[in-house]
């Protein structure tokens, strides 16, 4: 049986949408029609997503969370003992997003159709990446898919947990650094304008300060919405223009150099790279062929290339480590914990243990400079108010001197 997504009106006239397996389209229909529902449209789920195929923005796609539960699901059901088909069945029932439902009830109609379950997530890129396919497709080539899909289950659960605790971390400078925005806004462009009324009808001479405030403000007043659509234009124009391969690069090499975000950068994809070859190469994919795949899944492209070329030395006959060495841009603690997994015959396990102690560290690193950022926007805006507040009492003081 195939899956067919469905458009059907109910007794009351009000739009229903789902997903149901029958034989044919002609089946589907019936079974509305037994149903009490009036079908407008039935449409098969894999001509669906081969009419968009090209259209990489209607490609649906899973979030972190949302791959960890299915995974997750799917292993536990999978290690009991039912058919991967049930296991997509049961898992597309338990789901109460509709779009993930559909998704597993193609990918269901995929597996009954004949098509390996690594075949039939490739369908969807965008939800399953290439190294989850691929670790899918080694474990059910080596007859060991339970346990493939338990570590793939452990992988993007700790991949959830180390989002959730940055996103939670980030809550606090973000909305701290939003208000800080907020407050200048407000008191240059509305506070200081009034205020320098008072000082016009005066006429005194200003200090320098509060006429440097009143300066920002006039700019502020005239040209602030066309400076927040500058820097709108000009990070469209940035987002763009990184998608040229030769800028791309050459952007990725730079931030492998800068301070602070030097190491974050790298322990972000050294964590990738460790933690994505040590589930494919323990699921019995070759060496080589992991190492390419992994370099797929890094963030940067300068440590794409810097992997590609590794995976070439490694097929000449190199060390993992000696590999990585040569690019100059991994951590030599994951340098030392190869070579050790190496010559110990552990280097699965060594690569797992790597790739919990870099995740921890770009933790730890993140944890600090969220830490520091919240401070540093209260001391921006406790200055800029000192400022702002001198700038306005200065010509009052100035006036009482001249009166007395």
């Amino acid at each position: 049986m195939a899956a067919f997504e469905y458009i059907a009106l109910n007794e009351r006239g009000r739009e229903q949408k789902g997903v149901l397996e029958a034989d044919s389209s002609r089946h589907v229909r019936q079974i509305l029609r037994d149903r009490g529902l009036a079908p407008l449209s039935v449409e098969a789920s894999s001509e669906k997503r081969t009419s968009k195929r090209s259209f990489n923005w209607f490609r649906p796609s899973l979030s972190v969370s949302e791959r960890a539960l299915v995974t997750r699901q799917l292993a536990t059901l999978i290690a009991a003992g039912l058919p991967v088909e049930e296991g997509l069945l049961a898992v597309s029932r338990q789901t109460e997003n509709t779009r993930t439902q559909k998704m597993l009830a193609a990918v269901r109609s995929q597996v009954m159709e004949g098509y390996s379950l690594a075949n039939s997530f490739a369908e969807y890129p965008n939800a399953f990446p290439i190294s989850y396919r691929a670790t899918v497709a080694a474990g059910e080539s080596a007859g060991h898919l339970d346990l493939v899909m338990e570590r793939l289950a452990e992988f993007t659960e700790s991949q959830q947990v180390s989002r959730a605790k940055i996103h939670q971390a980030a809550i606090y400078p973000v909305v701290l650094f939003t208000l800080t925005l907020a407050i200048l806004a407000g008191l240059l462009g509305y506070v200081v304008p009034d205020i320098v009324e008072v000082f016009s009808d005066t006429g005194q001479e200003l200090p320098f300060l509060t006429t440097m405030i009143i300066a920002i403000s006039n700019f502020v007043v005239d040209y602030g919405v066309y400076v927040l659509l500058l820097i709108v234009l000009l990070t469209v124009l940035l987002r763009r223009l990184l998608k040229v391969p030769a800028i791309r690069l050459a952007w990725d090499r730079r931030l492998l150099h800068l301070p602070v975000i030097a190491r974050l950068s790298r322990g972000i994809n050294a964590a990738q790279f460790s933690s994505t070859l040590s589930i494919l190469s323990s699921s019995g994919v070759p060496l080589i062929d992991a190492m390419s795949i992994t370099g797929e899944v890094l963030s940067n492209a300068w440590l794409k290339q810097a992997v590609s070329r590794a995976s070439v030395n490694v097929s000449e006959g190199s060390t993992l480590n000696a590999a990585l060495e040569k690019s100059g841009y991994f951590p030599p603690m994951m340098l030392h914990m190869i070579a050790s997994g190496e010559s110990s015959g552990e280097l699965d396990e060594m690569l797992k243990k790597v790739a919990t102690y870099m995740q921890q560290d770009v933790e730890l690193l993140t944890g600090i400079l969220l830490s520091l950022f919240g401070p540093l926007m209260l001391l921006v805006v406790g200055c800029t108010v000192f400022i702002i507040v001198m700038a306005i009492l200065l010509p009052i003081i100035n006036l009482n001197q001249l009166i007395l």
